[in-house]
């Protein structure tokens, strides 16, 4: 597995724990651990998304924060380097 790869594994799992505790949050809105631990993989993810797109570019249409058309000049997510 590359680096990029290993990245985008580790993102997805930072933004599926923060999601299966805001479903969580839903049905236990006083729980502040679980709210803190929530808060805390949303702004992991935030953080290596950054770093991500910084490296390898944006993975959305606004992702890097500048014109619109950038994010179409970096190879896709799914591409590996090999494709490239």
């Amino acid at each position: 597995m590359t680096e990029r790869e290993a990245m985008l594994k580790q993102l997805s799992a930072f933004q599926f724990a923060a999601l299966d505790l805001q479903l969580y949050l839903d049905t236990h809105p006083g729980d502040e651990k679980a709210l803190e631990q929530m808060r805390g993989y949303v702004q992991k993810a935030k953080d290596l998304k950054k770093q991500y797109e910084k490296r390898y570019g944006a993975l959305t249409k606004r992702g890097d924060g500048t014109n619109g058309w950038n994010w179409i000049k970096a190879p896709w997510p799914w591409e590996t380097e090999d494709d490239c």
